[in-house]
C-alpha cells in the first residue's frame, strides 16, 4: 500500500511538471487546440534534438519530427537543452482582408514558447500556435547583435506514415525554362502518389504541398516570410515519407545580394504552416493569411478589387498595339468589368504618350489600365521590355509617379526567377514602393506569395500556376487541363489569389482545342480566387456567348464575403460556394471522362430559388435553369471536363 501512494505521488509530480513546461529532456510540453482535437507534443531527445509530434482526434498524425536551425554561429538543432516553457496563452486575431476567401477572418488559438539554449549556452526559441484548423510554428533567432547572423540550414521535418498520400507539385530547376526564367511554380501536379516518393526534377517541392494520413488531410505551407528570410520548399528526398524544408538553389539570387537568411539578432523565421481536418477545412481555413504579418498598408482606398480584359491570352504579341487595346478598353467596358491590362512591349509598340491618351480614353469609359513589366535584372534573358526599371528605390519612386501623371492603376511585373533572400528583398520592396504610389501590383513568372495579400494589400494578384497560356501554347496542357484546375482550390489557391486568367469560353484561336466545356470555364470564374481577374476571352468570342451568361458576368462579385465547400476530390471534382451579399454562388467542374450527377445540399443556404447555369445539350454553349429550392437537396447532371454555375437567391 506504502508503494502504491509513493508510485502515484511520482505520477502526480511528473503530471504537473509536464503542464508548468519544467519537464526533464526528453519528456513532452503539450499544446492544444482550443477544441482539444489537435495535439502538439513538443520533446527533446537524449541527444539533445528538439522534434514534435502531431495528433488529431486522438490519431497520430505526423510521427516525431525534427526541429531546428544551423547558424553560422552556432547549431540550434542538436545538444540542445531546455531552458523554460511558457505558460499555455490564448490569442485572438479578428482582421479584414481587402479581397480573398473571406473579409472578416478571425483567428483563434493557443500559444505556447518554448526556451532552449544550445551547448554555447546561446538562446533559441521554438513558438507554437495551434488553433482548430491546423498548427503553426516557427523559430526566434534570440540575443542581441550589431553583426549579421546567416541561417545554414533548416532542420525542419514532416514525418508521414509511410502508408500516406501526397498531392504535390514539383520545384522547377533554376535557370532553366524559357529564356532562363525557372523557377515560376509552374509544373503539373503529381496526384495521389506515395510519400517519399522523389521528386521528378531533383530539387523538391512547392508550397502548398497536400497529403491524406488515412481520413485526415493536411496541407503544408509557409507564412510571415519577410526580407530576413528565404523562401522554402520540401526536400525532393523523403525517403520513408519524412519530408525536409529545404532552402533554394544558389543561382536563386539577384548578383553580388544574399541568398540564405542573414539579418542581425534578433529575427523571427516565417511560420511553418500545417493545416488538418476534413476538404472542407482544406478549402475554409485562412491559416495561411491568419499567420501572415498585418497590413503595413495604411491607405487601402486605390485597391480596387475586380474584372480585366486582357488581349495577350487569346492573340499574344501582335496585339499590343494602340487599336487593338482601344478594342479591349471598350470589351471591358460593355461587360462592365473595371481593367484592361497592356502586356509586354507596351512602351515600343504604343509608347507612354499615346498610353496617356489611351489612359485617358479609358478613364471616359469607367475602365482602368494596367501595365507590363519585366522584372530585369541579370536573372533573366527576356527581351520583352519596359526593362531595367525598378530594380532600385529611385527607379521604382520615378518610374511609379510617371504612371500615376498617366492615371495607371497598376502593373504586372513578370520573370523573377528565384526565392533566395535577396530575391524576397526585391518582391517586397516593389510593393512598399508601389503601395506608396497608389499602384496595384500583379506578380507573373514569380513566386507563391504566402500571405503577403495580407501584409499588403495592393498585392492584388500573383501567377505561380501552370495557368490558361500553358493551355493556349500546346495540346497536351489543354488535354490535361480539368484534372489541373480540379487540383489547384485544394493547393496552390487554397491561401493566395491566383492569376490563372481564366474562363475561355467559345475557343482558343489557334490548333489546340480547348477539351474542358464552356460551363467548366465559366465556373473557373467563381472557383478561382483573384483580386482582379484577367478573363481568357476576347470580344469576338463573347459574340458567340448568350446575353444571359453576358450578364451574369457582368454582375459577378468583385470580392467574396465567406466560402463553404460542398463536395469534391483533388484532381477529379470540386463543387464550393461563396457568398457575396445576400447571394451565393454555387460553382462545380468535373475533371472526370465520365457524366457525373453532382449532388448538391443546399440546406444550410435558407434560400428559395437558384438559376442554374448549365452545359447545353445542343449547338449552344449554356443552358439557364430556374429551380425552385422547395427541395434544397438538388442533382446537377454534369458533362465529362464540364461544370455549372448556380446562383442562389
Amino acid at each position: 500500500m506504502k508503494n502504491k501512494i509513493i508510485n502515484r505521488f511520482m505520477v502526480s509530480c511528473c503530471c504537473l511538471l509536464l503542464i508548468g513546461g519544467i519537464s526533464a529532456q526528453s519528456t513532452g510540453v503539450q499544446v492544444l487546440s482550443p477544441d482539444k482535437k489537435v495535439e502538439v507534443l513538443f520533446s527533446i531527445s537524449k541527444t539533445g534534438e528538439p522534434g514534435y509530434q502531431v495528433r488529431y482526434s486522438g490519431k497520430p498524425l505526423l510521427a516525431q519530427s525534427r526541429l531546428g536551425l544551423v547558424r553560422d554561429d552556432g547549431d540550434f538543432s542538436t545538444a540542445m537543452s531546455l531552458n523554460s516553457t511558457s505558460p499555455v496563452q490564448k490569442i485572438g486575431d479578428v482582421y479584414h482582408m481587402v479581397h480573398g476567401k473571406r473579409k472578416q477572418n478571425n483567428y483563434q488559438a493557443n500559444r505556447r514558447i518554448i526556451h532552449l539554449k544550445n551547448a554555447s549556452g546561446k538562446p533559441f526559441d521554438i513558438i507554437f500556435q495551434v488553433s482548430n484548423d491546423g498548427l503553426a510554428f516557427r523559430y526566434y533567432n534570440a540575443g542581441t547583435t550589431t553583426t549579421r547572423q546567416q541561417v545554414l540550414r533548416e532542420v525542419t521535418e514532416y514525418r508521414f506514415d509511410a502508408g500516406a498520400r501526397a498531392w504535390l507539385q514539383p520545384m522547377q530547376v533554376s535557370k532553366t525554362g524559357w529564356e532562363k526564367t525557372n523557377p515560376a511554380y509552374e509544373e503539373h501536379y503529381q496526384q495521389d502518389i506515395p510519400v517519399g516518393t522523389p521528386s521528378p526534377t531533383g530539387v523538391g517541392w512547392v508550397y502548398p504541398a497536400l497529403f491524406r494520413q488515412n481520413d485526415t488531410w493536411l496541407l503544408i505551407t509557409e507564412a510571415g516570410l519577410d526580407s530576413s528570410y528565404c523562401a522554402s520548399r520540401l526536400s525532393s528526398e523523403s525517403a520513408g515519407g519524412t519530408y525536409s524544408v529545404a532552402f533554394p538553389d544558389p543561382r536563386e539570387v539577384i548578383k553580388n545580394a544574399s541568398l540564405l537568411p542573414v539579418s542581425q539578432l534578433p529575427f523571427y523565421s516565417p511560420w511553418r504552416v500545417i493545416t488538418l481536418g476534413g476538404l472542407n477545412t482544406i478549402i475554409e481555413s485562412a491559416l495561411g493569411t491568419d499567420l501572415a504579418k498585418p497590413s503595413v498598408v495604411t491607405e487601402t482606398s486605390f485597391v480596387k478589387p475586380g474584372k480585366s480584359s486582357w488581349s495577350w491570352i487569346m492573340s499574344k504579341d501582335d496585339s499590343i498595339v494602340y487599336s487593338e487595346q482601344k478594342r479591349y478598353v471598350d470589351f471591358a467596358s460593355r461587360m462592365k468589368w473595371q481593367y484592361c491590362l497592356v502586356d509586354a512591349d507596351w512602351d515600343r509598340k504604343i509608347g507612354y504618350d499615346r498610353i496617356k491618351e489611351l489612359s485617358e480614353y479609358a478613364a471616359g469609359k469607367n475602365v482602368g489600365l494596367l501595365l507590363w513589366y519585366n522584372s530585369a535584372g541579370d536573372w533573366n534573358t527576356v527581351k520583352y521590355t519596359p526593362k531595367n526599371k525598378l530594380l532600385t528605390h529611385a527607379d521604382r519612386v520615378k518610374e511609379f509617379t510617371r504612371l500615376n501623371e498617366l492615371g495607371i492603376k497598376g502593373v504586372k511585373i513578370d520573370f523573377f526567377g528565384g526565392d533566395g533572400q535577396s530575391v524576397i528583398g526585391y518582391y517586397l520592396d516593389i510593393l512598399q514602393d508601389a503601395a506608396a504610389h497608389k499602384l496595384m501590383v500583379n506578380f507573373h513568372g514569380a513566386t507563391l506569395p504566402r500571405g503577403w495579400s495580407r501584409t499588403y494589400p495592393n498585392l492584388v494578384t500573383t501567377e505561380a500556376v501552370r495557368g490558361f497560356e500553358m493551355i493556349t501554347f500546346n495540346q497536351a496542357d489543354a488535354d490535361s487541363a480539368a484534372s489541373h484546375c480540379a487540383m489547384l482550390p485544394f493547393t496552390r489557391n487554397a491561401f493566395d489569389p491566383m492569376d490563372f486568367t481564366p474562363m475561355n469560353l467559345y475557343r482558343i484561336p489557334t490548333q489546340v482545342k480547348r477539351k474542358t466545356t464552356s460551363g467548366f470555364e465559366l465556373a473557373l470564374s467563381v472557383l478561382f480566387l483573384s483580386g482582379i481577374q484577367h478573363f481568357a476571352e476576347s470580344p469576338a468570342g463573347m459574340e458567340h456567348v448568350p446575353d444571359f451568361v453576358q450578364t451574369f458576368l457582368q454582375e459577378l462579385p468583385d470580392t467574396w464575403d465567406d466560402v463553404k465547400f460542398l463536395t469534391g476530390f483533388p484532381g477529379k471534382n470540386v463543387v464550393l460556394a461563396r457568398k457575396a451579399g445576400n447571394r451565393w454562388y454555387i460553382a462545380g467542374i468535373n475533371a472526370e471522362k465520365e457524366n457525373r450527377n453532382m449532388q448538391v445540399d443546399l440546406t444550410q443556404f435558407k434560400k428559395s430559388k437558384a438559376t442554374l447555369f448549365t452545359d447545353s445539350g445542343d449547338n449552344q454553349l449554356f443552358k439557364q435553369t430556374s429551380i425552385s429550392l422547395s427541395n434544397p437537396k438538388q442533382t446537377v447532371a454534369v458533362l465529362p471536363a464540364g461544370g455549372f454555375v448556380m446562383v442562389l437567391e
